[in-house]
């Protein structure tokens, strides 16, 4: 990350895995604006999900050029700013950083048992536990992230997050 402008983190995991619950936080914690991709996929993607299919990568690509955009807009605003994306594989992250400097990768990782546990938990949400399979199969652990246990709190991932960031503009 550079002090030389905006900011901003994309929070990435499988589904389940606190995406919304560590980005709202650590927006919070930084005064900035939080966006929430779940919020930007086009009603065929929800209604997909929402019956169990999970989403291929034709589906992914538009709603990914939708958040890039986003992404820009914001940065050209001089706006600072957390993202909650799944950002499962290489090329998805690709579509999200082109053009967008600044970003910073914050990996969720957590194991199948724990995360599936979490989403048999929650209701209210289009995201079927089912799909978490095709999500793990999807996922493509990223190599320049900085990379989260979700066994932590909430509260412990966000001051990890915000130790790093600091020490890394000191």
């Amino acid at each position: 990350m550079s002090s030389n402008g905006p900011c901003f983190f994309i929070i990435m995991g499988v589904a389940g895995s606190g995406k919304t619950t560590v980005g709202r936080a650590l927006a919070v914690a930084l005064g900035w604006e939080f966006y929430d991709g779940d919020d930007y996929h086009p009603p065929e993607n929800i209604a997909k999900m929402a019956a169990g299919i999970p989403l291929r990568d034709a589906d992914r690509y538009p709603w990914l050029e939708t958040l890039r955009c986003l992404i820009a807009s914001r940065l050209r605003d001089g706006r600072s700013f957390v993202l909650a994306c799944s950002a499962l594989k290489a090329g998805y992250r690709d579509v999200l950083l082109k053009d967008n400097p600044g970003g910073q990768l914050i990996y969720l990782k957590g194991d199948y048992a724990l995360i599936r546990d979490r989403l048999l938990r929650r209701s209210g949400h289009y995201m079927k536990p089912e799909l978490l399979d095709s999500q793990f199969e999807a996922l493509e652990e990223p190599d320049h992230a900085f990379t989260v246990d979700i066994r932590l709190t909430v509260d412990e991932i966000v001051r990890g997050i915000i130790t790093v960031f600091f020490k890394k503009l000191g």
